[in-house]
């Protein structure tokens, strides 16, 4: 039996490096000790927006922190299951490529994307003001 692991969404990386009002949900989760696994959509996402809101430096650091979990890149299998899931979820692109690497690793996905409500395998995390 393989052991849990986690996929934090964009949304909750950024909510911890800007310390947001759940960034302490989604350190729990990062600090649990389950594998965690990175989507490269997720570092283009996370570095794109801490860069505009912030700095290229931070965002560099940003990336530097995620680059410690399993880096998962966008292949044509991958692909194809995001497409699939988009499709029948009605997912944004992104999304669906985040919840197709969480299922390819049976990770659970955390998050605070209304998009994924609903779903058994994602835990949602309510956005605070």
């Amino acid at each position: 039996m393989s052991e849990p692991s986690a996929v934090v969404d964009s949304s909750g990386w950024i909510e911890v490096f800007t310390d947001g009002p759940q960034a302490q949900r989604f350190v729990s989760v990062l600090d649990s000790g389950v594998g965690l696994v990175v989507p490269t959509v997720s570092l283009f996402e996370v570095f794109k927006w801490v860069s505009r809101e912030h700095s290229e430096a931070q965002a560099i650091q940003a990336i530097a922190a995620m680059q410690n979990a399993l880096v998962v890149d966008l292949d044509a299998r991958l692909a194809l299951a995001a497409a699939q899931l988009a499709q029948s979820l009605r997912l944004p692109m992104a999304d669906s490529i985040i919840l197709a690497t969480a299922r390819l690793h049976q990770a659970r996905l955390y998050t605070m994307d209304t998009d994924f409500q609903g779903l058994s395998d994602v835990e949602l995390i309510p956005k605070q003001a």
